[in-house]
């Protein structure tokens, strides 16, 4: 399964590497529309490889929907958490019942009585 993955991800990167090679083209990437730069005045832009602007846009695109998962999934890790608490907290108190119940018995009985 291990050698399937390497092929796989082997794969993947010649490909990216052919995409970069095959777009290597530098494009001017503006970042306002050229109507509002000339209102204001101010021009940004700034000159790239074309492969850069796509595997840039891929990264950016990523991390926002990893950004926006984490955020969605909150109240999930809260839950879990909330149980996570309770059932420490239960445990215990089980654990404390059990020494109130066997408190003056014989400790191999207690024991005993634990297994069942």
């Amino acid at each position: 399964m291990r050698y399937i993955r390497y092929a796989i991800l082997g794969t993947l990167g010649i490909v990216l590497v052919s995409v970069c090679l095959a777009n290597r083209s530098v494009v001017e990437l503006k970042l306002m529309p050229a109507a509002l730069a000339e209102l204001v005045g101010w021009n940004p832009s700034i000159a790239l490889p074309l492969f850069v602007v796509v595997l840039g846009g891929i990264a950016v695109g990523l991390v926002v929907g990893f950004i926006w998962e984490w955020l969605r999934e909150h109240k999930h890790r809260r839950e879990a958490g909330n149980q996570s608490r309770e059932v420490k907290k239960l445990s215990r108190e089980v654990q404390k019942l059990k020494k109130q119940k066997h408190e003056g018995k014989d400790e191999v009985l207690a024991l005993l009585d634990d297994t069942v």
